[in-house]
């Protein structure tokens, strides 16, 4: 989900195997047998977000921000916790930087709360340069 809930596509290079029409069943876990070889290199990368690009490109985005979510999960938002719809959409965040998949589900929204409520030019920029090395280490990826 976007901006207000609004439902967007996220661009995001494939890397687990296509499903049987049927819902997701859950999020990928590190050793998640759905993913393929080549998935696991570009998620430990984290090459599989730059087609988000295009999203930010289209203003259905931003750079820095929480990261989307599917409906089925924001159907289970709490009404505090649908204050993460506030924002925009980005392709790095808070809780990125504090641990990305290592975090529990409830603790990354918290995080995006604490973003929202704390918002400034200064905040992006220092999740931008805090991106890179958790980039480049790999850290938290699945």
């Amino acid at each position: 989900n976007g901006l207000d809930g609004g439902e967007i596509t996220v661009y995001k290079f494939r890397s687990m195997r296509a499903r049987d029409n049927g819902p997701i069943v859950a999020q990928a876990t590190k050793d998640d047998p759905r993913i393929t070889p080549f998935g696991a290199f570009l998620r430990k990368t984290s090459l599989d977000e730059l087609p988000q690009f295009f999203n930010v490109l289209q203003g259905r985005m931003s750079i820095v921000g929480p990261r989307p979510t599917v409906p089925a999960q924001v159907a289970r938002y709490t009404d505090e916790q649908r204050g993460r719809l506030r924002a925009r959409p980005g392709v790095t965040g808070l809780a990125q930087v504090r641990g990305r998949a290592t975090l529990p589900w409830s603790e990354r929204i918290a995080i995006d709360l604490e973003y929202i409520d704390n918002w400034s030019l200064i905040l992006d920029l220092k999740i931008l340069f805090k991106t890179i090395p958790v980039v480049l280490m790999a850290k938290g990826a699945k």
